[in-house]
């Protein structure tokens, strides 16, 4: 759960980010915006003789060269497949491409907007969308790039946590306790599901990773592609009280098998799988925390106010993943 280098980006002035573009054999002509991301740095870069790229910078030591090139691999599968995603671009046969000390990818500029989740059709249309990105994912596996696990995402990030002191100390029994018992929880909600098949997945597929447009939906960002369960790739669409996810779900899974079928089994784990992320965050912002960029974008994160909101939350998702799976939507 550690880097090598705590400020990877340290030397990534806009000049070297413009040499790099450069590099690849583009013409620069010196605009320069940087998007919104933290794990990497990414940047919208002009050129002289047409649109815009978007210029990604791989935080040193969080991917193997294999890693990326798998993810890259997978997403030009999914556009020959005509799943509507960025693939990156190649540059001599190449898309992870070096300058100096820098690895970086190219992808095409493409616009949209957030995706109206409120709405049953646009549930409808994601399940279809991500019904084949799993058609192609279940063709092979990955070789290089991780599997999601409770231990990866929820034992090793919870102990890495408590290991750096980040607790307030009269805070630290009560996260010990309520992060013990939501481990145990997790791992009874992947017993009751039993084994279920693990196929590539976008890994990340939250709202901010799916662009609209008048012409549908495309996703961007595989960044955290791995191996796991479908329903990884749809519990992030689903939101608000019990209730309503059971209404989102239904739509979702109503697009989801026009192209694919859906195991049951695998509804024993969104709220598990909501746990993990929520614990992996936390042990993710405490392990960059020397990228001056993440003190920044979370100033509560050294806030006691912050893990004592932690402690309700993980003791609320315990009741959740105790209350049982979704039901089934019918008809089925």
């Amino acid at each position: 759960m550690t880097d090598a280098d705590p400020t990877p980006y340290a030397t990534l002035t806009p000049d070297r980010v413009l040499d790099a573009v450069e590099s690849a054999g583009f013409a620069v002509d010196g605009r320069l915006l940087a998007l919104n991301s933290y794990e990497n740095r990414v940047y919208q870069v002009g050129l002289d003789d047409g649109p815009p790229v978007i210029a990604k910078f791989y935080r040193a030591a969080r991917w193997s060269d294999a890693q990326i090139l798998e993810e890259h691999a997978f997403a030009a599968e999914l556009a020959d497949a005509d799943v509507p995603l960025v693939p990156p671009l190649a540059r001599d046969g190449a898309t992870l491409l070096r300058h100096q000390d820098l690895r970086f990818t190219l992808t095409p500029r493409r616009g949209g907007r957030a995706p109206e989740l409120d709405d049953p059709d646009v549930l409808r249309r994601l399940g279809r969308l991500l019904a084949r990105l799993h058609n192609v994912g279940a063709t092979h596996a990955f070789t290089h790039r991780p599997a999601l696990t409770v231990e990866s995402f929820g034992e090793l990030p919870g102990a890495y946590v408590l290991a750096a002191g980040w607790l307030p100390p009269e805070l630290e029994p009560a996260y010990r306790s309520v992060l013990e018992q939501a481990l145990v929880e997790v791992r009874a909600c992947f017993e009751r599901a039993g084994a279920v098949r693990g196929l590539r997945l976008h890994g990340d597929c939250h709202r901010g990773n799916i662009l609209w447009t008048d012409a549908g939906a495309h996703f961007v960002d595989l960044d955290d592609a791995r191996m796991g369960p479908a329903i990884q790739d749809l519990w992030m669409l689903l939101s608000g009280e019990r209730e309503e996810m059971i209404v989102q779900l239904g739509a979702v899974l109503a697009g989801y098998r026009e192209f694919r079928d859906f195991d049951p089994r695998e509804l024993h784990l969104p709220e598990a799988l909501r746990a993990l992320r929520q614990i992996h965050y936390a042990a993710w912002i405490a392990q960059r925390w020397q990228d001056p960029a993440f003190p920044a974008a979370f100033p509560w994160f050294d806030s006691p106010r912050f893990w004592q909101d932690q402690i309700l939350w993980l003791r609320e998702q315990v009741a959740a993943m105790q209350e049982g799976p979704l039901p089934l939507p019918l008809p089925y």
